[in-house]
């Protein structure tokens, strides 16, 4: 056989090589966009999400950040998007804010509480709705709804720093709100949109980052600066914006992940020991391509799994760490830096 013959067989298989790979990143990429969502004990027939597994309570908050978090890593929520947002739409009031629902014995949910920021919800629901825009250019309900909700955020913008303020009763801004406002507008694609992202994204720095301590204030009230840190809301703020992809500088947010993990690690992965688990931060960990971290996670957390300390967040981020072809990190595995 010559050497011709040698260098068409090589060239041969190695045709059919990137093939297969090709076929197969096609079928990882096309199983990732129709992962199906498992809300079983946490959605309702009505459509309603409770924050709990069969539990009582419905913040829309925490629904909407559950469905949008499995949206934005590759999971199929329409079907659950279009129920919950059925559901919540009738519920939302003439200003445009939500409140937050209880029920007892399977009654009906009720309106209990006032939500905990308007700002953020506002700011979800509308990012909710753009994820089925068909529905939302069709549906005159859903589109009435959304225009109202645009102008209800816009009433809590604060001129004179460029942020977002709670709600009309509470006139203080929080970092963590702020950014998930930022990360609706983001998305806008008009010009308008793109101009009040990027000025939104100024003024977030502006006010919240404190260049003598180097790290994010948590709100703009002035006796939050003088309590000691803890780990929420004060170091969970200090990683949240790689959460939303909002620019951090210096040096890069690889580093800036690193640096979080190296000093907070502990802390986060404790919380499953007297609160709920975190698990936005396994999802974090995942994408940053720290699979130790999320392993640790799986190990330390998943026991709490249907729990009163279980939010229907972490159930999502569980659904996606598994995805990930992920196991819990093993016993002899040692998670903590002490």
């Amino acid at each position: 056989m010559t050497r011709r013959w040698y260098v068409l067989q090589g060239l041969m298989w190695a045709s059919l090589l990137f093939i297969l790979l090709m076929q197969m990143n096609t079928a990882t990429a096309t199983a990732a966009k129709t992962a199906k969502l498992d809300l079983t004990g946490y959605m309702d027939e009505s459509g309603a999400i409770s924050v709990l597994y069969e539990g009582d309570s419905a913040d829309p908050y925490f629904a909407m950040q559950a469905l949008l978090l499995a949206r934005d890593n590759g999971f199929n929520i329409e079907a659950e998007a279009e129920r919950f947002i059925n559901w919540l739409l009738p519920l939302q009031k003439p200003d445009g804010t939500f409140d937050r629902f209880c029920r007892s014995d399977g009654a009906p949910w009720v309106a209990c509480k006032t939500a905990d920021a308007d700002d953020s919800l506002l700011a979800m629901w509308m990012m909710l709705l753009d994820t089925l825009p068909q529905r939302l250019q069709s549906d005159l309900n859903w589109s009435k709804s959304y225009a109202r909700s645009k102008v209800s955020l816009e009433h809590l913008y604060q001129p004179s720093r460029g942020i977002y303020v709670v709600s009309p009763v509470y006139l203080h801004g929080l970092f963590m709100d702020n950014l998930e406002v930022w990360a609706h507008k983001k998305q806008l694609t008009t010009p308008e949109g793109k101009r009040q992202a990027d000025r939104l994204q100024k003024a977030i720095k502006n006010t919240f980052w404190d260049p003598v301590n180097k790290r994010f204030l948590v709100s703009t009230q002035l006796e939050q600066r003088s309590e000691k840190p803890a780990f929420y809301p004060d170091h969970l703020a200090q990683i949240f914006p790689l959460l939303v992809n909002f620019p951090v500088s210096p040096p890069t947010a690889k580093n800036h992940y690193r640096a979080w993990m190296k000093a907070h690690r502990d802390q986060w992965l404790e919380q499953s020991q007297t609160d709920y688990p975190w698990g936005l931060l396994a999802v974090l960990a995942v994408r940053q391509g720290d699979r130790d971290s999320a392993r640790c996670w799986i190990r330390e957390s998943e026991h709490l799994r249907h729990t009163h300390r279980w939010a229907v967040t972490d159930e999502v981020s569980y659904q996606i760490v598994l995805a990930a072809r992920l196991k819990p990190a093993t016993k002899d595995f040692s998670c903590y830096v002490r």
